[in-house]
């Protein structure tokens, strides 16, 4: 087949270009599948709780992903600061992952435990009080907020569907371990597990 018949007939060369790009990307994307690095969860990682779960909804509903990334990069100024780099057998049960690309504020692979539950309150309230330069919002409202528990066991069959090893027994009791909880004990739990699952380079 000579060139001068593929390029001056476009729908043959449109079908060689979908050919060549399709066979690429399966060279690029098949071998992933296989590999357990990809698709393992780390050592140490486990599920979340029901009410991590739903701080996690918190999370994403105020669009706290939007300022802060949750993937550290192999590079030394990304784990002088933040910690160990993001592997990812640590997002394994992330459904969607929030790596996220964009850093007005701190990036919060590894938040989990750095602080305590008060200092984490005291800045959704009015992180202007802990960080003076932060240009952060307040979230005042997630104090009030009672979380609403009618959803939760069907989050967790949710995630069970896609693969997160919940028990019968945990999904049952989803409900009743949120109830009277509130959106910002929630939001707290979920910052509190973020990186937990590694462990820092000592």
């Amino acid at each position: 087949m000579s060139h001068a018949k593929v390029e001056t007939n476009i729908g043959l060369m449109i079908l060689l270009v979908i050919i060549v790009i399709s066979f690429g990307g399966l060279v690029e994307i098949v071998p992933l599948f296989f590999l357990k690095d990809t698709t393992q969860p780390a050592k140490n990682l486990r599920p979340y709780t029901a009410l991590e779960l739903e701080g996690r909804d918190v999370y994403i509903r105020e669009g706290c992903h939007v300022c802060h990334s949750q993937m550290i990069r192999p590079f030394r100024a990304e784990t002088e600061r933040y910690g160990q780099y993001s592997k990812a057998g640590e997002f394994v049960y992330d459904h969607p992952f929030l790596w996220g690309s964009k850093r007005t504020g701190p990036d919060l692979a590894r938040v989990g435990g750095r602080y305590s539950d008060d200092w984490h309150r005291l800045h959704l309230v009015n992180p202007r009080l802990l960080v003076p330069e932060s240009n952060m919002p307040g979230f005042p409202w997630l104090e009030k907020n009672v979380l609403d528990n009618n959803l939760t066991r069907k989050k967790l069959q949710v995630m069970h569907t896609l693969g997160v090893p919940y028990s019968e027994a945990e999904i049952a009791a989803a409900s009743d371990a949120v109830k009277d909880k509130t959106e910002m004990d929630a939001l707290v739990a979920y910052l509190q597990v973020l990186g937990t699952s590694v462990k820092e380079k000592k």
